[in-house]
């Protein structure tokens, strides 16, 4: 795992052009009630418009297109931010979980999303403890350094999926109040940021269909520029 400044400075490669910033996505296994990959939900709009909008509102060199990751291999190692979708159905075996907790203690940053209600942060708290057995879950304080790095996102609302609004919803699976959490390490760096009842994902893929409101996907956007800001530079 490289340095902060490295972490900064890393270069990947898309299409042949080296970039400083890729979106990688975490390809996972799912439970065995899944009847399709989770981890692929919103992919691969999601990663195309956010990558859009983190190129059009920062400095950083951003790859138009993102990448797919696996815990368990090297090249994880390489991406300083990790995106996970669906975790609330999560499985990872021991030597991802150990992958995982490496990554995350070298200076990594893992996002997850777009899961809802107590059975799927259940299943998502477990893999955690697994990873973590030492550390604990806690809600990020308003003064967190992730909602104020380059936006101030002291007010935030609950970024619900394009379906639940069109059943005239802001929630689903139960999960009706939004939560912003967090893993941070010895240093109180935030490694794990936890947007739980809430899909940034869907905000970011349907950025340009008018039935989303625009003001919600405003909040998406900078939120999640937030999280890359703070793990490039942290």
């Amino acid at each position: 795992m490289k340095t902060a400044m490295a972490w900064i400075l890393c270069m990947t490669c898309s299409a042949g052009q080296a970039h400083e910033f890729s979106f990688a996505r975490l390809v996972y296994e799912g439970t065995e009630w899944d009847d399709w990959p989770r981890w692929q939900a919103d992919w691969p709009e999601a990663e195309q418009h956010f990558s859009e909008g983190l190129a059009r509102l920062t400095t950083l060199d951003v790859a138009p297109d993102g990448v797919l990751v696996r815990m368990n291999s090297v090249e994880v190692f390489d991406y300083p931010w990790l995106y996970a979708v669906e975790v609330g159905s999560l499985r990872l075996s021991t030597q991802e979980r150990q992958h995982l907790r490496q990554y995350l203690l070298r200076g990594g940053f893992l996002m997850v999303d777009d899961f809802h209600g107590q059975l799927e942060w259940q299943q998502f708290e477990q893999v955690m403890r697994q990873v973590f057995p030492g550390r604990r879950i806690e809600n990020l304080a308003e003064t967190s350094e992730p909602f104020h790095v380059l936006y101030d996102m002291s007010e935030r609302e609950q970024i619900p999926g394009i379906r639940a609004l069109m059943n005239n919803r802001t929630w689903e699976k139960g999960g009706t109040h939004p939560h912003w959490r967090g893993i941070v390490d010895d240093e109180g760096r935030v490694m794990v940021a936890i947007n739980f009842n809430q899909d940034l994902g869907d905000a970011w893929e349907h950025a340009d269909d008018a039935r989303y409101p625009a003001l919600l996907t405003t909040q998406a956007y900078r939120l999640g520029i937030n999280y890359v800001v703070y793990a490039m530079t942290h």
